[in-house]
């Protein structure tokens, strides 16, 4: 097969800072663009891409693990219009026992997934926040890692533990910095500045800026009509932001070379799952 697959992971360091609608929408701008995507929902415990897209999943990523089921049968596609290319794998929430998947658990999914990744051009893996194993783990495994933050200091504090904690059990020091709900683009470049100080400092490696998306009401209607805001309203600035992201992540893609989209955790940290 001639397609080079790239996974990206988008990530936090707490909730609540839009990761899950940027993922969406990245997702979205990529395949307005061209490209084959795939977006897998791997909250696997408070999973809500399903109810930011307004749709019942009756299987889930989940069933990869208790039923042994194929991730192909999982596939729901929701590309506007119909279009083909774009397709989500969803994850059932509330489902206690997954949230810390073990070792072997996690090793099965990637083997499970990979072929099926390998037929996309992108693959997008949206993360729970924080700094659990199965996150970390998660996170390792993708070729390129999205951390959203946002100017709330809660958010800088959280995101570096996060990047912190990934460089120190994973030897992962590649970060590409998302800043959401910036009022400007010289506030998101001073929030940007201010975390990538610390990391230098603290951590001896500094995360790279991808963009900014600027506050923008109208996700709180896309939100709210569970529709996708590039769909809804795709000049918005936060629209327009997200296809910046997509557009960057292209550039990121091009100088990549091919592999499989999920690889092996680059550390063996079983002694602190």
């Amino acid at each position: 097969m001639n397609r080079k697959s790239v996974s990206f992971a988008v990530l936090s360091g707490k909730g609540g800072v839009g990761k899950s609608n940027l993922a969406l929408n990245i997702c979205c701008g990529l395949h307005l663009r061209g490209r084959k995507v795939l977006l897998i929902d791997c909250d696997m415990g408070l999973a809500n891409m399903d109810v930011l897209l307004g749709i019942a999943p009756e299987k889930h990523m989940q069933d990869i693990l208790i039923n042994n089921q194929d991730p192909a049968d999982i596939l729901l596609p929701f590309g506007a219009g119909g279009r083909p290319g774009l397709d989500l794998l969803p994850a059932n929430s509330g489902m206690a026992d997954f949230v810390d998947l073990d070792a072997g658990a996690r090793s099965m999914l990637r083997d499970k997934l990979n072929p099926l990744a390998a037929e996309y051009d992108f693959v997008c893996m949206d993360i729970g926040a924080g700094i659990s194993p199965t996150v970390l783990n998660f996170a390792s495994m993708t070729t390129l890692r999205l951390v959203v933050i946002t100017p709330e200091p809660t958010s800088l504090t959280d995101s570096y533990a996060l990047m912190k904690v990934l460089s120190a059990r994973y030897d992962v020091t590649d970060f590409h910095i998302i800043v959401n709900m910036a009022e400007s683009q010289a506030e998101a470049k001073r929030t940007f500045n201010r975390l990538a100080a610390v990391c230098k400092r603290f951590l001896g490696f500094a995360p790279s800026f991808l963009c900014e998306v600027r506050a923008d009401r109208g996700l709180t209607e896309a939100v709210r009509k569970q529709r996708p805001l590039m769909e809804l309203a795709p000049r918005s600035p936060a629209s327009q932001d997200c296809m910046t992201a997509a557009e960057k992540l292209e550039q990121l893609r091009s100088a990549l070379p091919a592999g499989e989209a999920l690889g092996a955790p680059l550390r063996n940290v079983s002694a602190v799952d």
